[in-house]
């Protein structure tokens, strides 16, 4: 855990606290070994993850799109409109 404090500058409580809500959510398992407390991540709910928020990924790419489309044309006529005078 030192290791991991060090190169996130966080605190040694901060970080445990926030593996303990990892943990609690079914993220990450947490074992024992001497001093140690290994932690693995449990890839099967950060696939369901991944598989729910692909939807709204997709939705917000669209949205993105439609705007970045708008956006073009908006510039395009001001272009145009200051070409004109």
């Amino acid at each position: 855990m030192k290791e991991l404090v060090e190169s996130i500058a966080i605190s040694g409580p901060a970080l445990t606290k926030h593996l303990q809500i990892l943990e609690r959510a079914g993220l990450i398992t947490r074992g024992r070994d001497a001093q140690r407390r290994p932690c693995r991540l449990c890839v099967k709910p950060m696939r369901e993850i991944d598989a729910w928020m692909e939807s709204y990924r997709e939705m917000w790419e669209e949205s993105f799109d439609r705007l970045e489309v708008h956006l073009k044309a908006k510039q395009e006529k001001q272009r145009s409109g200051k070409d004109g005078k």
